[in-house]
């Protein structure tokens, strides 16, 4: 019996460790590479704070709209902070372990900013189609008390559908030859892979948080955008027309480049595995890194009072 029990607990495997990669292929140039990396991190942190400093310290932008954006600009920030650390370690100093449990905490965060700043512009959604189809109860819809618990929902929310997956991940028996990761950062699908046991639980969890999460959103942002245009196109006068669509602009850019690059990264995980492994890599960091760095951009573009706002803190820190 002692030598049944002493067989179980060895066959049972996980890994102290797994071993990250940076780009499949360019190993020789990755410190050139860290250069591009670097330059888009200092982007998107110093954009993001850029903004959550405007909007706090103007009075003006004490809106909904602007708290919105304050939102996915501190989702941002925690998305961007999520891969920061291993992503340069690998680049800069070639520093490609990770430990177990550390992979798995990283997973967390990774996977929930992702999963908040989707339910972020679903609520930024809703902002609009409020300001445009009943501008009259604007202020009164959408109170102080409204967004923040719309904010506590969207951060329980994220909380407890990604609760599960570490825990699920942490009772796999793994390979002890299978501990390199396909990318410089913790990913799901990436870790559940190198379990030499049966994912299926893993598997169809993943995909249910994903359809009742980003899946769900995206229907409801696509909803509440046709339910939009049937109020604008009521209108009267075209100037008027333009005028509400144009402020939805910077909104509807900032879901395509996040859910264009989701759908991205689905597909090539569940089809593309004939694909050179550098362009997993690519496409995963252009889901990361991408949107953090342009909505800041974005919003300081297409909206003046952020743009105006934002030049205000810089000139103040001058």
């Amino acid at each position: 019996m002692l030598l049944l029990q002493t067989n179980v607990n060895t066959s049972f495997f996980q890994p102290p460790a797994f071993l990250l990669i940076g780009i499949p292929g360019l190993e020789a140039i990755h410190g050139w590479i860290s250069i591009p990396f670097s330059s888009m991190y200092t982007v998107a942190l110093t954009g993001n704070c850029l903004i959550l400093l405007a909007v706090r310290r103007t009075p003006s932008l004490h809106q909904p709209m602007y708290y919105f954006l304050s939102m996915l600009a501190l989702t941002d920030v925690g998305l961007t902070l999520s891969t920061l650390p291993t992503t340069l370690a690998v680049l800069w100093f070639d520093h490609r372990l990770i430990g177990f449990n550390a992979c798995l905490v990283q997973m967390f965060f990774l996977h929930s900013f992702s999963v908040v700043e989707s339910s972020v512009l679903l609520a930024m959604s809703f902002d609009r189609f409020v300001a445009i189809s009943n501008p009259l109860r604007y202020a009164a819809v959408l109170t102080n008390n409204v967004i923040i618990r719309i904010g506590m929902a969207i951060v329980a929310r994220a909380t407890v559908s990604l609760f599960p997956v570490p825990f699920l991940l942490k009772r796999l028996n793994f390979c002890p030859g299978k501990i390199l990761l396909s990318h410089s950062f913790c990913f799901h699908a990436d870790v559940m892979k190198r379990a030499c046991a049966d994912i299926t639980v893993n598997i169809l969890y993943g995909l249910y948080v994903v359809l009742s999460t980003v899946g769900v959103d995206s229907l409801l942002i696509v909803m509440s955008y046709t339910l939009i245009l049937h109020t604008v196109m009521g209108l009267a006068s075209p100037r008027e027309r333009l005028r509400a669509l144009n402020t939805c602009v910077s909104h509807i850019l900032a879901v395509l480049i996040f859910y264009i690059p989701v759908i991205g990264v689905s597909m090539i995980h569940r089809f593309g595995r004939h694909l050179p492994h550098v362009v997993h890599a690519l496409v995963a960091y252009v889901y990361l890194i991408i949107p953090p760095v342009l909505n800041p951009i974005i919003y300081s573009v297409k909206s003046k009072p952020i743009r105006e706002a934002m030049l205000k803190v810089l000139r103040t820190k001058e």
